[in-house]
């Protein structure tokens, strides 16, 4: 079940190993340890031994199968005394000298064990204000920024990777244009990915063209006005320019919010955006892999093993926040009260594929809202039947949720980018469309080169007849099938890659899902080099008018690092220690297709 590239990602990075370096379990024990672990948590509840037995041979089946796979803090961690399982966390900046170092201490220790985290710049007083106790002037938050971005280089999880960071401002707060500009230069603040939080207030005034007004969140008085179209300008020029800033629009997101009532609204997400939570909220992701729930018979989704695995999936990962390490009380504390957990999807481009559907058309978009629509359905089911065996998550009381909705968890549902997890499971990323049909690595076995190609394309390429290595090799260095005669115009329609479909189907398909999200979703809305400026302002104004709780764009080719193309494929200076890299941007992450090596890098 396991590929030769998914057994070098587990091995490099998620096998136990004794102390010469020697790995102690294979891809069934590291399954097995997982499942042991989180269920194993169930003797809480006084589940009956027999029973939590075959709860494991549940949660085992289901990811040696690669039906479904948690989180990669998860996997790496469960069985161990390695730490957190939680991959999203956001943690709360106040405006003082005492809670900023606080939080950065706090920060380091959560990603020491694998865990990103999210702040949000907006409470912080304005650069030059007056600080009454020492009679100096304020830093202001970007400055904030680069200390928390210093802190974080100083971390790499695991010996593994660099910590990831998520930074939100919001676009009423003084310092909101030097917030935008802050990445300009490329190579700053690297490990930080920014977005602007706006509302629909600002979005209308810049569709209107009108000033808005800046309040100082210190004193909260009014200190100024901006024009709304020239703020959203200078977001669009540095989103063309090199991917940043991301927008999030925080009315969408604290619609969902049932618990502002009693912990206020939402005002930051985890660093790839789709897990929007409150300060100190932590939450564990896991993702059900759709191309495994194909059936020939039907050309369609078996539906009762999807909800088998769902159930399961739900289960899972409320379990996960029992079996949890976490680096500080006040994460548990908060994390216990609400109880969020992000079961989301990937392969859903396979599974496309594999009905013969193209991804940028309406049926596709039908496929995905059909599918998402049942998820979340039995998503609920699994939660409020946890809720009433085991209880309400404790903030439920004060929650907006109706006397009926005795959730377990908060919310129950996120698209995560799942860039490591879909490697191993050898599938597309979350509700990304495939990146490329071929690639190639070089320079290996003797100066040889190997060509990898999508599975489903090389099979259905040997069916119809028109495999050929010139093809292969095509494919391999950049070139595209749409330019192809002798591939079938209905090939060339199914297997579109990212590049070559609209920025409108990209963001079209985004919205799809959220409407049965009701967390947020990590997609990349990607464009090739000659997108223009307006191109990019259309993308951000469709996603807030479809109902998208963040959006995230990349421009081939718009960053020196990280950018030689070739294959079709953005290929990244290498950054991790593998011999033989394979760097691809997908699902606002780079990653590594040869040794699982990740960085998420685009707000």
């Amino acid at each position: 079940m396991i590929s030769e590239q998914a057994s070098t990602i587990l091995q490099h990075r998620y096998y136990l190993k004794d102390l010469e370096g020697v790995s102690t379990e294979d891809a069934d024990g590291l399954f097995r340890r997982v499942a042991n672990a989180i269920a194993s948590i169930e003797i809480q509840y006084n589940t009956l031994p027999r029973d939590i037995a075959r709860l494991e041979d549940d949660f085992f089946e289901i990811m040696s199968n690669l039906e479904f796979l948690p989180n990669s803090p998860t996997l790496m961690n469960a069985g161990t005394e390695q730490g957190t399982l939680s991959a999203c966390f956001v943690l709360p900046l106040e405006d003082s000298m005492e809670d900023i170092m606080n939080t950065a201490t706090k920060a380091a220790m959560v990603q020491k064990f694998g865990g990103g985290t999210g702040f949000s710049l907006s409470k912080i007083r304005p650069k030059g204000a007056k600080i009454i106790t020492t009679h100096g002037k304020a830093c202001g938050p970007i400055e904030v920024l680069k200390t928390l971005s210093r802190v974080s280089s100083m971390i790499t999880q695991g010996g593994k990777r660099d910590g990831a960071n998520m930074a939100v401002m919001s676009v009423y707060h003084p310092d909101i244009l030097e917030f935008i500009g802050c990445k300009k230069t490329e190579g700053d603040i690297h490990n930080f990915n920014i977005s602007v939080g706006v509302d629909s207030e600002f979005m209308e005034a810049v569709k209107l063209g009108a000033d808005y007004f800046l309040k100082d969140p210190s004193t909260n008085e009014f200190v100024g006005a901006l024009n709304a179209r020239d703020v959203f300008n200078k977001i669009i020029e540095g989103a063309w320019t090199n991917g940043e800033p991301g927008m999030v629009f925080l009315d969408s997101i604290n619609k969902d919010n049932k618990v502002s009532s009693k912990y206020g609204d939402i005002i930051a997400t985890n660093p790839c955006g789709e897990q929007p939570l409150l300060g100190n909220e932590s939450c564990n992701l896991g993702s059900i892999n759709l191309a495994k729930f194909y059936s020939y018979k039907d050309n369609f989704v078996n539906l009762e093993r999807l909800r088998t695995v769902v159930r399961l999936g739900v289960r899972f990962l409320d379990n996960v926040i029992d079996a949890n390490e976490y680096p500080i009380p006040e994460i548990r504390d908060m994390t216990k009260a609400t109880r969020k957990i992000g079961l989301g999807i990937m392969g859903f481009a396979d599974l496309l594929v594999q009905m013969g559907i193209p991804y940028n058309t309406a049926q596709g978009r039908e496929i995905g809202s059909i599918l998402m629509k049942f998820i979340y359905d039995e998503a609920n089911v699994a939660s409020l039947e946890l809720g009433t065996i085991r209880g309400t998550f404790p903030a439920w009381e004060e929650s907006d949720y109706p006397i009926h909705e005795n959730y377990r968890n908060a919310c129950r549902l996120t698209v995560a980018p799942t860039g490591t997890i879909s490697m191993i499971a050898d599938t597309s990323n979350g509700i990304e469309p495939m990146f490329a049909l071929a690639w190639k690595k070089q320079n290996i076995l003797e100066g040889q080169s190997l060509y990898y190609v999508n599975s489903y394309f090389e099979n259905i390429a040997k069916e119809r007849g028109f495999h050929s290595e010139a093809l292969m090799e095509y494919l391999s260095m950049g070139g595209s099938i749409q330019s192809r005669t002798d591939v079938p115009d209905d090939i060339k329609s199914v297997f579109v890659t990212a590049p070559e479909i609209s920025s409108d189907a990209h963001v079209l398909m985004q919205a799809v899902f959220q409407k049965y999200c009701d967390s947020g979703i990590s997609k990349t809305i990607n464009f090739s080099n000659t997108a223009t400026k307006q191109d990019v302002e259309k993308a951000y104004m469709l996603a807030w008018e479809t109902g998208c709780k963040g959006i995230t764009v990349y421009r081939n080719g718009s960053r020196e690092k990280e950018v030689l193309v070739t294959m079709g494929v953005p290929e990244a200076v290498a950054l991790c220690e593998c011999p033989n890299p394979i760097i691809v941007m997908e699902g606002g992450c780079e990653s590594c297709k040869s040794c699982g090596w990740s960085l998420c890098h685009i707000a």
